[in-house]
């Protein structure tokens, strides 16, 4: 009735290969959580320029650091703020980004048990959700 299939599968696994460079899932969330805390770092840093707040200033500092343990001591780069004069939209455009990334690094934080890093998140969520309105603490 059916003939037997004679070649191997297209679906089927590919062989691992033993050259292929290959990283933990510690690893992996490490790398993660990194870029996270880097782009958190980078829309702080614009933030900072434009509505400067000690609040920003200490957090810019304490995202740098802890993007730097996790990329083995290596500082994160730096973006320079933009020069352009925004809109009370643009900002509330930075701090909604903002909110979002911290968002991102408390999952990532948390799932890998980061508890520096997920305390970071968290109080970064909750200045951010209070600068956009959705809380009743102040921004900062």
């Amino acid at each position: 009735m059916y003939e037997p299939i004679r070649a191997k599968s297209v679906h089927s696994m590919a062989e691992p290969t033993p050259d292929f460079p290959h990283r933990t899932r510690e690893e992996e969330l490490d790398i993660r959580l990194a870029g996270h805390l880097t782009a958190l770092l980078t829309v702080t840093d614009e933030l900072r320029a434009h509505t400067p707040h000690p609040g920003l200033d200490d957090a810019a500092q304490r995202l740098a650091e802890q993007a730097a343990r996790l990329r083995d001591g290596h500082p994160p780069l730096r973006a320079a703020p933009s020069t352009t004069e925004p809109d009370a939209a643009h900002i509330a455009a930075l701090h909604q980004r903002a909110h979002t990334l911290a968002g991102w690094a408390l999952v990532v934080a948390t799932s890998r048990d980061d508890t520096a890093a997920s305390t970071l998140a968290a109080e970064r969520l909750e200045a951010h959700a209070a600068a956009l309105g959705l809380t009743d603490r102040s921004p900062g």
